[in-house]
């Protein structure tokens, strides 16, 4: 069982997210903007078209778990693994069947987090590319907002309408979602973590994300992708769990 030391606390794998409150939306994007925003990392895209790929924006609270409590941004982006060889997506509403079959998994390109202590855990462990920001989250209402701030300037004000209520519990079982490959690159190394999740209190609507984008250059890079534009998917979910294993290099 691995153990890994950050800031003096023990953190056994796999690390545990016990409460987090998620909302986020997907986009479809062009593939080949997508490709020059990930070309440090030697990772490709899956196209769910032709020529176009998937873009994730979201927004976590973390209530409760190994990490502590905070706030996190993150921009990522399906990908085919480095060992390739396998068909791409067919559908941009496919489901995580799907993405099992064909092999896709999520590239974090971006995770801005506002506290130390899960900065330096998700660098030193997975090799997220978090950084310090101010993560505005505004959650007590029907309307979920992010106001994404970094260096002083405005990455994004990113809003999410409330979708369809899925079936509660008693109709239908919280939702548990298949093994997630996830991908990083930071330090000239690609990593695979391999993490599940379950949600509960899931809302979900086609559209329903509204983005006003700052000055800072991330927010560039997003305007690239040719946002912001309507989103092809936006959900929320009340009360969602991780187990997050150890992280292992990718294979290229």
């Amino acid at each position: 069982m691995a153990r890994h030391i950050i800031q003096g606390r023990e953190l056994v794998m796999p690390v545990e997210i016990r409460d987090a409150t998620v909302c986020g939306a997907t986009y479809l994007v062009r593939a080949d903007a997508a490709r020059a925003v990930l070309a440090y990392s030697g990772m490709d895209v899956t196209e769910v078209l032709p020529g176009k790929a998937i873009c994730v924006l979201g927004f976590v609270r973390y209530h409760d778990g190994d990490l502590g409590a905070y706030n996190e941004f993150c921009v990522a982006f399906l990908v085919r693994p480095p060992e390739g060889g396998r068909p791409p997506a067919r559908s941009p509403l496919a489901g995580p069947r799907d993405l099992r079959q064909v092999g896709a998994g999520a590239f974090v390109h971006w995770l801005p987090v506002d506290q130390g202590f899960t900065l330096e855990a998700g660098r030193a462990i997975w090799g997220f590319p978090k950084e310090l920001a101010d993560v505005d989250l505004r959650l007590d209402s029907p309307y979920k907002r992010c106001i994404l701030r970094r260096d002083g300037r405005l990455v994004l004000d990113m809003l999410i309408r409330p979708g369809i209520p899925l079936p509660p519990p008693a109709v239908l079982p919280p939702v548990t979602l298949p093994r997630v490959d996830a991908f990083t690159h930071l330090d000239d190394v690609t990593r695979r973590t391999r993490w599940t999740v379950g949600a509960s209190g899931v809302r979900l609507r086609p559209g329903g994300a509204l983005i006003r984008l700052g000055n800072h250059p991330i927010a560039k890079e997003l305007s690239e992708l040719g946002l912001p534009k309507t989103a092809l998917l936006s959900g929320t979910a009340r009360h969602v769990r991780m187990s997050i294993e150890d992280a292992a290099p990718a294979a290229r």
